[in-house]
C-alpha cells in the first residue's frame, strides 16, 4: 500500500507500535505492587483472602475494582509517532 512519502509497511508498523504501547500501558496499570491490603482502600470493606492470594498487592475489593474498570477515561488523541497529519495541525 502506498503511503505517500513513507516506506512500504510504515503505516502498519505505526499501528502495531501504537497497539503495543497501549497494551504495555494497560498491563503496567493492572499489575498491583507491594503488600495486599486486608480492607479496601476506597470503601473499607474486607478483601477476601482468596483475592489477596490470587492478586498479590491488591488494594481494592471486587466491587470497587469493577466500578473503576468500568469508568470511562478520555485520552488525548495525539499521534505520538509524528505522522504528516499530526504535523499539519
Amino acid at each position: 500500500m502506498a503511503g505517500g512519502w513513507s516506506r512500504d509497511g510504515a503505516v502498519n508498523e505505526q499501528i502495531e507500535a501504537s497497539i503495543s504501547d497501549e497494551l504495555a500501558r494497560l498491563k503496567a496499570k493492572r499489575a498491583p505492587v507491594g503488600e495486599s491490603l486486608t480492607h479496601c482502600a476506597e470503601c473499607d470493606e474486607p478483601i477476601p483472602e482468596a483475592r489477596r492470594r490470587a492478586i498479590p498487592g491488591v488494594k481494592l475489593c471486587i466491587d470497587c475494582q469493577q466500578e473503576r474498570d468500568g469508568a470511562y477515561k478520555a485520552r488525548g488523541g495525539i499521534n505520538r509517532r509524528g505522522s504528516k497529519d499530526s504535523q499539519l495541525k
